[in-house]
């Protein structure tokens, strides 16, 4: 059994990929018979200590975001915090989740200052060129130096991951995201009779090619009169495309659905023909999944780990530009006017099949068990490995890691390990069933995210 603290500045009352990741891999590894903690910080009212169904404990530090959602990179300021945590809880193991998530990058370099082993999630596909990029990569190679382990979500994602940290390719697993089929299931009931429904549920930013959306939605309308767009989301291109509705009178054809929670995407999908994703760049894209689960058929631009996702018969891909993703949206609306397409239900089983989390908490395991059995490596191997990583930044990360130790024992002296008092388990599953507590019946099915919180 493993006790592993997943941490990360993303969590719920956040939504998002990385945060339905976070609390489905935890679910499902409490489920397999380990330990799991969360830790985040404060959002808005929300701090403290706060449970999840199956007794999951979540710490929401005292530590305010700072941009993004994220906190001050500070190295320092969070340690007394995580130190505190790692042993209260008696934890064996530290995953961290997302490369923009600095908490997470702190609690992996200061857990591996304590000789606790540490896993790292990237969640993401980033450039090399513009200088947002260079300083993330710069920041990312020296964290992942000292880790054990990365997972990565796709190939491509792996490719990416190596080329910007500069780690060595067979310290890097690819375990894809999974969908919870029992909460995207089709109703083919809920489509418009006589009309084709284009779903887009994104961000609406450049990342996410809104302004590709924007040139397709008036050339598809002119095509095709029975063709509405259903488009879910918000963000700064939000305005883009409410001009291009106006200038081109097509209010009764195109919907804004605004932000739409997680547990209500399935609601938005069902009324769906079609699909469309626009990313610029993509490391997985979980929301063609979740699509292909409802029974949509799926058009998307051949961007990062896209091809990789998908059967060929349930994805249509294209490059991404205006021309080719009208071209295959075309092709996929006659699919649909001719009933060429796959029947919903047959869809969601085979998605079903493909990618559940108990098969990523599984192969999460795998990871989990063979660094546990890697020797410990000592603190003069990992200043070794911070000062190969730059001929000025390396003295810099490797003088960081001294101070950390020192630190460390400056913890030791004022907070002894045997003044802070241990956590009790959460109670076992024979206990709570018979308790009528906690764990529902069937473990091997996860509700949706948003009902399982609660106050401690």
């Amino acid at each position: 059994m493993h006790r592993i603290c997943m941490v990360s500045d993303f969590f719920y009352p956040n939504m998002g990929g990385v945060e339905s990741h976070i609390y489905q891999l935890s679910q499902c590894l409490v489920a397999r018979g380990h330990e799991v903690v969360i830790v985040t910080h404060v959002y808005g009212d929300r701090k403290g200590v706060r449970y999840l169904t199956n007794g999951i404990k979540v710490y929401y530090l005292p530590l305010q975001p700072f941009y993004n959602q994220c906190i001050l990179p500070t190295l320092f300021v969070a340690f007394p915090l995580i130190r505190n945590i790692i042993l209260r809880e008696k934890i064996t193991m530290v995953h961290g989740h997302s490369s923009f998530s600095a908490l997470a990058h702190e609690a992996m370099f200061h857990a591996r200052t304590m000789g606790i082993k540490a896993v790292f999630t990237d969640h993401s596909l980033f450039g090399f060129a513009d200088a947002s990029s260079i300083l993330t990569n710069k920041f990312l190679k020296f964290s992942l130096a000292g880790c054990n382990h990365v997972i990565c979500v796709s190939h491509t994602s792996k490719e990416n991951t190596v080329l910007r940290s500069s780690i060595k390719p067979h310290l890097v697993s690819v375990i894809p995201n999974a969908v919870d089929a029992t909460m995207f299931t089709p109703d083919p009931s809920k489509r418009t009779p006589n009309t084709i429904t284009v779903v887009i549920v994104s961000r609406l930013v450049y990342r996410k090619g809104t302004d590709l959306l924007a040139a397709i939605i008036p050339e598809i309308c002119k095509r095709y009169s029975n063709v509405q767009f259903l488009i879910g989301g918000d963000g700064p291109k939000r305005v883009v495309l409410e001009e291009v509705r106006d200038y081109y009178d097509l209010q009764d054809r195109v919907t804004f659905l605004g932000t739409v929670d997680h547990d209500k995407v399935r609601d938005v999908l069902v009324h769906g023909d079609i699909f469309l994703n626009t990313s610029l760049t993509e490391a997985f894209c979980i929301a063609i999944v979740e699509a292909a689960c409802c029974g949509l058929q799926v058009v998307s631009t051949r961007v990062g780990g896209v091809p990789e996702v998908l059967p060929p018969q349930f994805i249509r891909m294209a490059e991404p530009s205006v021309k080719a993703l009208v071209e295959e949206l075309d092709k996929a609306i006659q699919d649909c006017i001719q009933g060429n397409v796959i029947p919903a239900h047959d869809s969601h089983m085979i998605v079903k099949n493909l990618y559940t989390w108990h098969d990523v908490a599984r192969r999460t395991e795998i990871v989990y068990d063979s660094i546990a059995e890697e020797p410990q490596d000592s603190l003069e191997d990992r200043i070794c490995r911070y000062y190969q990583c730059g001929a000025v930044a390396g003295k810099l990360f490797a003088l960081v890691a001294v101070i950390d130790v020192i630190f460390l024992f400056f913890l030791k002296w004022i907070f002894p390990a045997e003044e802070i008092d241990i956590a009790p388990d959460f109670p076992s599953k024979e206990m709570s069933n018979r308790n009528g507590a906690f764990l529902p019946s069937n473990t091997n099915q996860t509700r949706p995210f948003n009902s399982h919180f609660k106050s401690s």
